[in-house]
């Protein structure tokens, strides 16, 4: 007898198939990983250098505010050139 859990499981992938990635997917995916943690930690530590200068609360906020915003461009990046690597487009 099945557990609830397995045929979940079963479920799901009848609906959306696991995709198996090939070595040099994992490798391209590790690369991209790898260059955009780089480049989010290059741009938190410029941004902070500017935040600790600033007197300005206002400004401060500002810089905050853009850092969070290129974070997350630069994390939908990621995910969109992941992808294209997943389905073999990249």
């Amino acid at each position: 007898m099945k557990s609830s859990y397995e045929i979940a499981m079963e479920r799901l992938n009848k609906n959306a198939p696991t995709i198996k990635t090939t070595a040099k997917q994992k490798k391209e995916l590790a690369e991209l990983d790898s260059r955009y943690a780089a480049k989010i930690a290059e741009r938190e530590i410029a941004l902070s250098r500017e935040i600790n200068e600033v007197r300005d609360a206002e400004k401060e906020e500002m810089l905050r505010d853009q850092l969070v915003q290129e974070r997350k461009k630069l994390q939908a990046d990621l995910e969109e050139k992941k992808e294209r690597v997943r389905s073999g487009k990249g």
